[in-house]
């Protein structure tokens, strides 16, 4: 395949897209002065073989009902194996609107109203979203940072268990601090939610995403086969090649009982997915699709640089190492400023739109979290403005 071009400027204004168009709205900057680093999607083109499928089906020019869904379910199958060593077979895949739907799906049909679901915060933000909004607590198990990078507790996070918990979410690899979880890591993961009896989710639509040079990221249900019958593994395609608007993710579940819970919930909801993110997926689950995402992390290596060498720079500012993701963790809690000060700096000074860090929970306070995958000349821009904004620390 040829070279993709990640420097292309896009032009996303009027589009229909929630980064660029809503950043006025919800953060007062103006987005043809401003630059969009909080919706975790990507200001690039898919792959070629993506957009192609696109066409193929515009010319063809009928949209209806999708029939057999083999050349998807395939596609996934040949994904997992060959980029990430693991055998899925076509009955474990279940389908649904994006991977916050099949959150929420989980959350419902895997617990009761009243019950408590585990986060290891600060987390993914939605993940607390869905899980309030079906009448569930949240229970939140703070991350300790040691070296500069997020680990886990788990003697001191089994004092804070209420006793109604009945789920753990996982985000590997961890948003928005950018962590790979080692196996040993997951291993634990694993046996406390044994030990406690409790449904793991494994969100890891972040897998394909590992920085060059970073641990290789494995596959919970790999690093722990012997707890499949608590284990929903999701992923999607749509994070990989910049398809959010697909509205496409899978729940990859082997144990026939789990299964047959959330196919009652899909069922009851009327959840089935859409030609056009079908097609979507199979293009990308491909070998040009695998060579793009090849250049893609190359790519995005190189704006991590550039960000991190910029920000760490700046007196009181520290970047958080990203092993995987595009989501770089700014901590500014050296700056000794207030988190409103921080955003205010950020959003009017800069001009930048980014994600605040409270709303990803316990620990998130002092923290902001930028978006990387944009073209690198905005990366670079975004530095200079950072450096200006604030300038007086230097």
């Amino acid at each position: 395949m040829t070279a993709a071009n990640f420097d292309e400027i896009i032009d996303r204004l009027g589009t229909s897209c929630s980064k660029w168009d809503d950043m006025q709205k919800i953060y007062g900057v103006d987005p043809h002065e401003g630059i969009s680093m909080w919706v975790a999607d990507m200001d690039f083109r898919p792959p070629a073989a993506v957009q192609k499928s696109v066409e193929d089906m515009a010319r063809h020019g009928v949209y209806g009902y999708p029939g057999t869904h083999s050349a998807y379910l395939d596609a996934i199958r040949w994904w997992m194996q060959t980029r990430h060593d693991w055998q899925v077979q076509p009955d474990w895949i279940m389908t649904a609107h994006g991977l916050v739907n099949g959150t929420a799906l989980c959350v419902d049909a895997f617990t009761r109203p009243d019950d408590a679901v585990i986060l290891m915060t600060p987390v993914y933000h939605a993940f607390a979203r869905v899980i309030r909004a079906a009448g569930r607590d949240v229970t939140e198990f703070p991350m300790p940072q040691q070296d500069g990078e997020y680990r886990m507790d788990w003697e001191g996070w089994a004092a804070l268990m209420t006793g109604r918990e009945k789920m753990l979410i996982l985000c590997s690899p961890h948003n928005p601090g950018g962590r790979v979880w080692s196996e040993a890591e997951l291993r634990q993961v694993a046996e406390f939610c044994a030990a406690h009896d409790l449904i793991l989710i494994s969100d890891e639509i972040h897998h394909d995403l590992v920085l060059p040079g970073s641990p290789r990221h494995v596959i919970t249900a790999k690093a722990a086969p012997e707890i499949t019958n608590r284990l929903v593994t999701l992923t999607a395609a749509t994070k990989t090649f910049n398809i959010a608007g697909a509205h496409i993710g899978n729940m990859i579940v082997s144990d026939p009982e789990l299964r047959r819970a959330l196919a009652q919930r899909i069922g009851a909801l009327g959840i089935s997915p859409g030609l056009f993110g079908l097609n979507m997926v199979a293009a990308a689950y491909s070998p040009d699709g695998a060579a793009w995402v090849d250049q893609l992390v190359a790519y995005l290596d190189g704006n991590r640089r550039v960000f991190d060498a910029g920000i760490n720079a700046i007196p009181g500012l520290a970047s958080m190492r990203l092993q995987a993701t595009y989501l770089a963790w700014v901590d500014f809690s050296g700056t000794g400023m207030t988190q409103a000060e921080i955003q205010r700096r950020v959003a009017e000074d800069a001009g930048i739109a980014a994600n605040y860090g409270p709303s990803f929970g316990l620990g998130g306070d002092g923290f902001m979290r930028f978006n990387l995958a944009t073209p690198r000349a905005r990366v670079e821009d975004a530095v200079a403005r950072m450096q200006r904004a604030f300038g007086d620390l230097q």
